[in-house]
């Protein structure tokens, strides 16, 4: 039972490292990559549809990103929506296809950008840390109903620790490649 609940806490900091993953890819870093509008949703058909969905987006160029519509008549609407999203990017327009240069970051936008990657970092950090105080409650709760005793108590909430200290160094590690891809110009 209690290999169960360490099974299960390695589970959740998994996804936790995961979903920290995610968000540090939507952090622009002056080259074009299509995940960065991953968070662009565009309204088709009535329905707000993610716009990889709608739309296939490539990169012909380190610095630009081409996206081709699907269906054509949503053209003006992608556009919209990437406006909408303010990731400071700017799309063009041509009839058939949306061109997104990406401009070049300033020192100034470098700075608020890894205050951003920062942030996301201390939320998974957050998060890791919930995921380890769920799995002692659990585990003291199982010593408190007499299904484990109060050393191999001590011994789980040991190996919890140990799951806890590895994940949030996993979690330093990506923040701070990040932070050089970043601050690299």
């Amino acid at each position: 039972m209690p290999e169960t609940i360490l099974l299960n806490t390695e589970e959740k900091m998994d996804k936790s490292i995961e979903s920290l993953r995610h968000e540090l890819a939507t952090v622009r870093t002056g080259r074009a990559n299509p995940s960065l509008l991953d968070r662009v949703s565009v309204v088709y058909y009535g329905a707000p549809s993610p716009l990889n969905q709608v739309a296939s987006i490539t990169v012909p160029e380190a610095r630009q990103l081409l996206i081709k519509p699907y269906d054509k008549s949503i053209l003006g609407d992608i556009e919209r929506a990437i406006n909408e999203a303010n990731l400071g990017l700017n799309p063009n327009n041509d009839g058939n296809i949306i061109r997104i240069s990406i401009p070049s970051l300033t020192e100034e936008r470098r700075k608020e950008l890894a205050k951003v990657v920062h942030k996301y970092g201390e939320e998974g950090k957050v998060a890791i840390r919930n995921v380890r105080r769920d799995s002692n409650d659990a585990l003291k709760k199982m010593n408190k109903n007499g299904d484990l005793t109060d050393d191999d108590l001590k011994g789980y909430q040991d190996d919890v620790q140990e799951l806890t200290d590895q994940y949030i160094s996993k979690i330093e590690n990506m923040v701070s490649e990040k932070e050089q891809d970043l601050m690299t110009v």
